[in-house]
């Protein structure tokens, strides 16, 4: 696996006091300038007056504190314990104004409340959507993210105030790129630690001479102020027809939205340690419930849905190199206080767009790097290579011109006048075909016990001969077989007094290989991380080891997903047919 050697803390490793402050510091200004963002796009997109501005951007940053924290802890089900900047994000932005046209603010919160549910139900089915949302759908969803994003950054530059050249703009994020990318190409320590607050500050320096900075709006905010609580649109009726109407297209923007989370999940638990460790399948559904719980909380509020900000994220814990979740839980609680304190807000608010855009730029060009990283992580045959290229394909031509807004139009339009929707939905679809059109599985249901050995070999033996694979090739087969089947009543809990747990074993043959999928429940250690352990270690292995080294032998590639309720080990084997 790839190393991070930038890191610096890991999740559960504990910096000074002071560094954390740092970092929670620039993560809470990245939550707070998209945050506001979106909500001040929501509110115009729909012609608000202003009051409910003020109330949308104090419950946003509340709800998106209390998420960021518990993004950060592990609270049963609840939260991986890694650092995931929160806040309202743009997948739903269009339905939600299609909402509150068609039946106010109150309509939209009880969508947007219904749409949470599509989180809690995929995070619980995550085990059975494991051949949908594969590295190539993750890999995919991310590049897209930065084709439809780079637009809006490159737009920022050039937003200056009423009377400055525009040209002016263009050299304030000139300049602020500069000094990021000379930071962190030749900066060290506490320069790259510091790269963004700093280019941030030189962005505005530049930006006062050139007339681009205005504080005017800063100087009139209260230091200390509570919206009115009136603004509060409450809750719209479920029997109402326009909820039934707009319903389905929520639904489906949600399901996307949770596809996104779970692979959010497990890429933040790659960055976020030196040396990447097989992704724990537990963590990913708490990232996704606490998902869940921050888009009821906002259909609660009436605010636009509450999201993970990857692209923030992963150019926080790579700037910096703190991955450790108190920074996470810091950065949490200074939200909560900002939703109190306008004037520090406003004081923020006032850094130009162009300063913006340029930091955009860079965020979303290392999003799409971690995009590659993800798709090239299981390799990349022809069948994934065309689901990547048609995907991406039909993202960017979307974006420059959506086809079907136009064509469809209505909700349904809405729903797919946005690119990234549409891709996803295009990379899941084919995945399904390719899943539909493979051959045909074969599945063997016994238990986790020694006993189970004969079984599983006259099952494999069996599927050899129907693959029409030599001999050779056919032991191997048994023998992975057999091997996996040794280390995992290695890991097993102790069953003793108990009925040894249920072993589902399912087979896909394909032309060259199988593919062996043991599901069961095991200990907390991971296979996958043990085998790559023992392969790192002198030659002469532990008894206990033995077993581990003749899989990794045997299989072609081992893969072992701890979901909660279930433990899925994938085993890869090669073979010639006679």
């Amino acid at each position: 696996m790839l190393s991070n050697e930038h890191i610096r803390y890991e999740p559960d490793e504990r910096p000074p006091s002071p560094l954390t402050l740092t970092v929670a510091s620039q993560g809470m200004v990245l939550a707070l300038s998209n945050t506001v963002t979106i909500v001040t796009i929501f509110a115009v997109a729909y012609n608000d007056d202003g009051s409910y501005l003020a109330w949308a951007i104090f419950a946003a940053l509340i709800i998106a504190g209390l998420a960021i924290a518990l993004q950060a802890t592990t609270l049963g089900r609840l939260g991986p314990g890694h650092i995931h900047l929160m806040g309202p994000g743009a997948p739903f932005l269009a339905v939600c104004v299609l909402a509150v046209n068609e039946g106010g603010l109150a309509l939209m919160s009880t969508l947007v409340v219904a749409s949470s549910l599509v989180q809690f139900a995929v995070a619980a089915w995550l085990a059975r959507l494991r051949r949908l949302i594969t590295p190539v759908v993750t890999g995919v969803a991310f590049m897209m993210i930065p084709v439809t994003a780079i637009p809006i950054a490159i737009d920022r530059l050039d937003e200056v105030p009423a009377g400055v050249e525009p040209g002016a703009g263009l050299a304030v994020g000139a300049a602020t790129l500069g000094t990021v990318a000379l930071l962190m190409l030749r900066g060290s320590g506490l320069w790259r630690l510091w790269a963004m607050p700093i280019a941030i500050v030189v962005g505005c320096a530049v930006a006062v001479p050139l007339g681009v900075y205005d504080a005017r709006e800063a100087l009139d905010a209260p230091w200390f102020a509570l919206p009115d609580f009136s603004a509060w649109p409450g809750f719209g009726p479920v029997l109402d027809e326009d909820f039934w109407a707009l319903l389905l297209v929520f639904f489906i923007v949600s399901a996307v939205v949770a596809v996104k989370a779970s692979n959010e999940g497990a890429v933040i638990q790659q960055a976020s340690r030196r040396r990447p460790r097989s992704i724990d399948f537990r963590g990913v559904q708490g990232t996704m419930n606490v998902g869940g719980v921050a888009i009821l909380l906002s259909g609660i509020a009436g605010t636009p849905p509450t999201i993970i900000y990857l692209p923030s994220t992963i150019a926080l814990i790579g700037f910096t190199g703190v991955a450790a979740r108190r920074a996470g839980i810091y950065m949490g609680a200074m939200l909560i206080g900002l939703a109190l304190l306008p004037k520090v807000v406003a004081v923020l608010l006032t850094i130009p767009r162009s300063v913006t855009g340029a930091l955009l730029m860079m965020v979303m060009g290392l999003l799409f790097v971690e995009g590659m990283r993800t798709v090239f992580r299981d390799g990349l045959n022809q069948q994934r290579a065309f689901i990547v290229g048609v995907s991406l394909s039909i993202a960017i031509g979307l974006q420059s011109q959506n086809v079907l807004a136009e064509v469809i139009g209505g909700p349904w339009g809405v729903a797919l006048g946005n690119s990234v929707v549409v891709g996803v939905l295009a990379a899941v679809v084919m995945t399904v075909v390719l899943e539909i059109t493979a051959a045909r599985q074969r599945r063997l249901e016994t238990e986790l016990d020694a006993s189970a050995f004969p079984g599983i070999e006259t099952f494999l033996r069996e599927l050899g001969s129907a693959m029409r694979w030599n001999q050779a090739s056919t032991d191997r087969l048994c023998a992975a077989g057999e091997e996996t089947l040794s280390t995992m009543l290695q890991l097993r809990d102790d069953y003793e007094a108990d009925k040894p747990p249920r072993l589902v074993l399912i087979a896909r043959p394909g032309t060259e290989a199988v593919e062996l999928e043991f599901l069961a429940v095991f200990s907390e250690e991971n296979i996958e991380d043990r085998i790559a352990y023992i392969s790192e270690q002198a030659e002469t292995p532990e008894v206990g080891d033995i077993s581990f080294r003749l899989l990794r032998h045997y299989a072609s590639s081992v893969r072992h997903r701890k979901y909660y309720g279930v433990d899925i080990v994938a085993v890869q084997i090669e073979g010639s047919r006679q």
